[in-house]
Formats: structure tokens, sequence, C-alpha cells
């Protein structure tokens, strides 16, 4: 069965775009499956199934960025177990400029910072 395209815009944040897709292109051209994302500073953490820990600065320029919206891997990882409606799923969505839905930029909060992510309370208001 033919997937339904899905459209994303072009020129968003690594961040969002991983959020989203939750697949993760490595340098050898491996397609990992992403368990975790911690936001850190300038960055992110992301845990693949696999067990591995990668610490990526946050850019639409990057190497993962063009990876990923071009589609370039060689293969799935066989440790992650991605599944094939992931990857089908992932092949028929388009990276357009002018369509698509917009994702949204704003980072949670890190565990223990003290700062409330979006939706949440502010505990320093209490009294």
């Amino acid at each position: 069965m033919a997937q339904a395209k899905r459209y994303l815009r072009k020129r968003q944040n690594l961040l969002a775009m991983v959020t989203k897709i939750k697949l993760w292109p490595s340098r050898r051209g491996i397609l990992h499956g992403v368990k975790s994302i911690l936001p850190l500073n300038s960055g992110f953490e992301l845990t693949t199934h696999c067990g591995l820990v990668f610490r990526v600065r946050d850019s639409a320029n990057s190497r993962a960025s063009r990876w990923l919206r071009a589609k370039q891997y060689a293969r799935p990882c066989p440790a992650c177990r991605v599944p094939d409606w992931k990857i089908e799923k992932y092949g028929a969505t388009v990276f357009s400029k002018s369509l698509g839905r917009t994702l949204s930029t704003s980072r949670p909060a890190a565990p223990g910072s003290g700062e409330a992510g979006p939706g949440e309370p502010d505990d320093s208001s209490r009294g």
C-alpha cells in the first residue's frame, strides 16, 4: 500500500526535525531510531535504540539536516530495528520550501534545570 505524502517545511531546526521524525543518520550512512532527546545549551544529546549517544549542535545547515531532507542513508541499523512502516513513512515525507507544516522550535526544559517547560506551571511563583 502506498503511503500518503506528508509535507514538512524544508528549513527547520535539526532538533524540531529529529523530534518529529525520530530517525538519525550517522556519518557512515546508517539510519538509527531515536529513543530519547535531551536538550543542552548549544544543541542536544540523542540516544538511539541500539544504545549509541550522539551530541549534536542544532543547525538547519548541518550534515544531518541535509541528509534527513535528502533522505540519504545506506541502510537502517539492524540493532535499532527500525520498522518498515517508519522507513516507508519517512520516504513518503516531502520537504518543501513553500508547503508543509512548520515544526515548533521551542525547546523543552532540561530535567533538573528549574525552568518550566511549555504548558508547565513555574514553581517559583508558589509561596
